[in-house]
């Protein structure tokens, strides 16, 4: 059993900071005793929650897909600290709709932030990590054991983000790193919110998943439960705790029986959800239009 280590003084970097998960964790670590330094691409939502949390934290605007603004994000944290002790890689983007509308640029835009990004935000502090013998947490999902119809990039990338972590885990463990991962399942934030209002048929897959892939957690809880692990080094961090039995359960899940189960369902969901969100889509190009080139 891992002793339990308080994370009081410890300096901890959090990418995808600045909304859902990475705030609210952020928050609990900073109630803790923890100096925050947080990352994400939205600087006024940083500025706000740096604000909030007071003196004793950092943030940063930079890019998980940029190595040279993640490196300088590292630097200035350790130039203020002294040091890192934890590196929780949150960020990520959510994608919606089938492989039939999913190009692959977008494909590779969902693996390049939720799956190279970890890669690239753990080297960038790896040399500190090693020298106070952290700890890194990753944060996967429950769609690391359990394909979600209708996310033909988001699926795959959390899954290659919890073989990622188990390959770290073991090749960290002799320099003292320790490596966890995070699996929640749907968690009440804006962005899944935001999904469910524009594409009904989201919604209604979400809530055929069986329990408890579908259950939703607040935020705050979700903080909790990584906090909590972070302080035992935890292996594996479970969102809510009884997603454990869908990843003890994963082959059942994913067997020809399931896939029956499943396609009989997508027939008739997975082109109402292409429809919803190829409409979704081109409402932001509306929003947004182009800038012709000059």
């Amino acid at each position: 059993m891992n002793r339990r280590t308080s994370v009081a003084g410890k300096v901890v970097l959090v990418t995808g900071a600045a909304n859902g998960i990475g705030a609210a964790t952020s928050r609990e670590l900073a109630a803790r005793g923890a100096h925050v330094a947080m990352i994400d691409l939205n600087a006024n939502a940083l500025a706000v929650l740096a604000n909030e949390l007071g003196a004793g934290h950092l943030w940063f605007t930079a890019d998980v897909t940029d190595q040279s603004t993640l490196d300088a994000a590292v630097a200035a944290t350790v130039d203020a600290f002294g040091s890192i002790d934890v590196v929780v890689a949150n960020a990520g983007v959510a994608q919606h709709g089938s492989i039939l509308i999913t190009d692959s640029d977008d494909f590779a835009r969902a693996v390049d932030v939720n799956l190279v990004g970890v890669h690239r935000t753990v080297t960038a502090a790896l040399p500190h990590l090693v020298q106070s013998r952290g700890y890194v947490l990753i944060v996967a999902s429950v769609a690391s054991f359990l394909p979600l119809p209708g996310g033909g990039a988001y699926s795959p990338s959390k899954a290659g983000v919890e073989s990622l972590a188990g390959a770290m885990r073991v090749e960290l463990d002799h320099v003292g790193v320790a490596v966890g991962s995070a699996h929640p399942s749907w968690i009440d934030t804006d962005m899944v919110r935001v999904a469910e209002q524009s594409m009904p048929t989201f919604r209604e897959l979400r809530a055929k998943l069986p329990w408890p892939a579908r259950a939703t957690t607040s935020p705050e809880i979700c903080a909790g439960a990584l906090v909590a692990g972070m302080e035992r080094r935890a292996r594996r961090i479970y969102v809510p705790r009884a997603v454990a039995i869908v990843s003890a359960l994963r082959s059942v899940l994913t067997s020809p029986l399931a896939d029956r189960v499943v396609r009989r369902k997508a027939v008739d969901t997975i082109p109402r959800l292409d429809q919803e969100v190829l409409a979704a889509r081109a409402a932001t190009e509306a929003r947004t239009p182009l800038r012709r080139a000059q």
